[in-house]
This record gives C-alpha cells, sequence and structure tokens, in this order.
C-alpha cells in the first residue's frame, strides 16, 4: 500500500515537514516514487501577485529548457522568478535531470479582458502544448501551471528526494502540502504516475487500486473534454471525476461520494434525495469505481477532502486543531505532522463519510451520504 500526508495549516510550512512525517510511514511504500503538490504557495525572496502563475515540471535536456523558455515567451508569458534548488544529484538515481523546474510567470497581457475560468482555460491548453511537446521528444515533463500551486515528482524515497532538493531550507512553504510516498503495483514506474494528479485546480492523491479503471478512462477520454488524459495511473481518473462533478456538473464536494461509491437502491430508497441520488448514479453509472481506495483531495480555495471506498478496505484519518489539520494513512503520520493536535478530535472515518477541511480552518466536518445535501438551483 501507498502511504498518503496532508497537512493544511493557516500559517506556511516547509514541505520537508511533511517528508519527515512521512518516515513514521516509510513501511507503506517502496521508493519507486514521490509526489508533492504545494497549494498556497510562498517563496523565501518572491511575493506572487494575482497576475503570476507558476509552471512546475523537469527538463530533462539542455535543448529541452531551452525550448521551453522561446516557446513560453513566444506565447507572451514573461518570467518573473526562477526558484533554484540547491541540488545533491547524488542522491536521485536518474540522470536525466537538467533542471527542476518552478518558475513564475506573469500571464500574458492579451489575457488581461478574460475572465478567471478563461484563463484557466488557456493555462491548460499551454500545459498541455508543453506536454505534447515533451512526450513527442522525449525530454521535458510537466506537472502543473496554474496560480499559487508548485508540483514535484520524482522517482526515491521521499527523504532521498528531500535531501536531493534542498527542501530543508526553507525557501519554499505552502499552506497546503499533499505528499504520496508510492508503492507501484499494477504499472511501471513513470513521473507521470506519481500522485497527487493535478487539473485546473483539483488535485488529488489515493491509497489502493481501481479495477474498474478501464471503462472509466474509456468513459472520461470519450467526453473529449480537455485535460482528461495521460492514465499512467489507475487512479488519475478519481482526479478527473472529481473535476467533472465540480466543474462540469457544478455539483458541491458532497456529491463526489454519490457518484464513486453510490447508495445502494433499498438506501437510496430510505434517502430524502433518493429519487435525484438515483438519477445521478445512473448518469454517472461508468464512474463507479470498484477496488479498495482511500481518497485525498484538494481543491483551488484550499479546500480539502478525505472519503473511503465502500468498505473501508484503505487506512485513513485525521486530527490536529483549529489552525492546523492533518490527514495521513496511520495515525502517527497525523501525530508528526501536528505534534500538538487535541487527541480528543481525532477520527477515522466509515465508508459513508466525507471529511472535509475548510479554508478557514478552524474545523472540520464530517458529512454522511444518508444525509441531505444543499444542492444548486439547476439541479
Amino acid at each position: 500500500m501507498c502511504r498518503l500526508a496532508l497537512k493544511s495549516a493557516d500559517e506556511a510550512f516547509s514541505p520537508y515537514d511533511v517528508l519527515t512525517a512521512m518516515e513514521a510511514m516509510q513501511e507503506g511504500y517502496d521508493g519507486s516514487g514521490l509526489g508533492l503538490l504545494l497549494r498556497g504557495v510562498e517563496f523565501e525572496d518572491f511575493r506572487l501577485k494575482p497576475h503570476h502563475v507558476v509552471l512546475s515540471g523537469i527538463a530533462h535536456t539542455e535543448a529541452a529548457f531551452h525550448r521551453l523558455t522561446d516557446w513560453m515567451g513566444s506565447q507572451g508569458f514573461q518570467i518573473r522568478y526562477v526558484h533554484e534548488f540547491e541540488r545533491r544529484p547524488e542522491l536521485i538515481e536518474a540522470q536525466d535531470r537538467f533542471v527542476y523546474l518552478i518558475r513564475v510567470y506573469r500571464i500574458p497581457d492579451a489575457w488581461k479582458s478574460l475572465s478567471p475560468a478563461e484563463i484557466e482555460d488557456r493555462l491548460l491548453q499551454i500545459r498541455l502544448q508543453l506536454r505534447k511537446s515533451g512526450e513527442e521528444h522525449g525530454d521535458l515533463t510537466i506537472f502543473s501551471l496554474f496560480r499559487d500551486v508548485v508540483m514535484l515528482k520524482e522517482v526515491g524515497w521521499p527523504m532521498d528526494v528531500g535531501n536531493a532538493l534542498g527542501l530543508d531550507d526553507g525557501r519554499l512553504k505552502a499552506r497546503v502540502i499533499m505528499a504520496q510516498g508510492r508503492q507501484n503495483t499494477n504499472y511501471g514506474i513513470n513521473l507521470y504516475a506519481c500522485h497527487p494528479f493535478f487539473l485546473q485546480g483539483v488535485a488529488t492523491m489515493t491509497n489502493g487500486e481501481n479495477t474498474a479503471f478501464v471503462p472509466i478512462r474509456e468513459w472520461l477520454e470519450g467526453k473529449k473534454i480537455p485535460g482528461y488524459i495521460g492514465y499512467q495511473s489507475d487512479s488519475e481518473v478519481f482526479a478527473h471525476i472529481l473535476h467533472y462533478v465540480t466543474r462540469r456538473l457544478k455539483l458541491p464536494l458532497e456529491m463526489y461520494k454519490h457518484v464513486i461509491t453510490p447508495l445502494k437502491t433499498e438506501e437510496l430508497d430510505r434517502h430524502p434525495q433518493g429519487e435525484f441520488l438515483k438519477d445521478l448514479r445512473t448518469v454517472c453509472r461508468r464512474l463507479i469505481i470498484d477496488g479498495p481506495n482511500a481518497v485525498i483531495a484538494t481543491m483551488p480555495d484550499e479546500t480539502c477532502m478525505l472519503v473511503m471506498d465502500q468498505k473501508k478496505m484503505r487506512p485513513a484519518t485525521i486530527g490536529g486543531r483549529p489552525g492546523s489539520w492533518a490527514i495521513a494513512s496511520e495515525m502517527c503520520g497525523v501525530a508528526a505532522l501536528v505534534p500538538d493536535r487535541d487527541p480528543s478530535l481525532d477520527f477515522q472515518p466509515m465508508r459513508e463519510h466525507t471529511v472535509i477541511i475548510p479554508p478557514d480552518r478552524k474545523e472540520y466536518t464530517t458529512w454522511s451520504q444518508f444525509d441531505p445535501c444543499t444542492l444548486p438551483l439547476a439541479a
């Protein structure tokens, strides 16, 4: 099993804090990959502004780096900041790492009249074009292009990766950090297969496996929605389903659970919103997962979420205190992430629960599938 860790705090903290906490759970991963997502990013020597976006990835060759630099300039992006890692490359087995990319750009002047949604669509198209170029040349990996988000992915043990990139220097911090120590099971070792997965501000990471992966992937690909590509891991569909539910169907977060693990018909017969939920289950029946999974997600406004599969076959727990919360695969991980937590607030969700940490971080909420949910008027 993989191991997952998330921390959300009012005060920005170092990703190295999360990697250190993951050491308590190291028996759950095998060094086949580490993925980090930082949201609400703060740089020690640069202040992000609303018109800035951050590009994250890896240029594997010098030619790829120059091609990226020239192409971004040709699209009207103006470089404003480059985060330089204090690297120790001997700690990373891979040798084709010319530069790890964290580059802050000012969006093109021609975009000033666009709405936030239109800008996000444009950013997605730019990222997809860069990814396609990288795959064609085999020399560029792009993880994200979004406001105040940084993504790092590498093959190796979490602490080795953290030390190799100098993440303990305190120059890079964030208010929300997701981390997955991977234990590879069904698919090859590939940087794009490392969790978390990210699409237009929606991010997920998963511990488990999804035996319904192929029909779900085919259904999503058939929608021809930009960004529904890749699928080097069976877990990537969780991010795209969440994107579909919240961005396309415009349903609240609580409906995600009703899509991926709907209640049984006899349970819906007794539910106050049973008729709507039966219709939703019918429309989204190809998105029902099968297999053990714990899913952790974050949203653009820094909301965090935890849901379980229908049989609760993968562990996950939440704990913390007002202003600082953690979700992890094991309680020892939560304790390491928030050492001064209030133990009376520890909670292990059951199969029907959705746990949400709101952006204000005052307290988390627990919602049950058996309870009604506020729906948009159009629903």
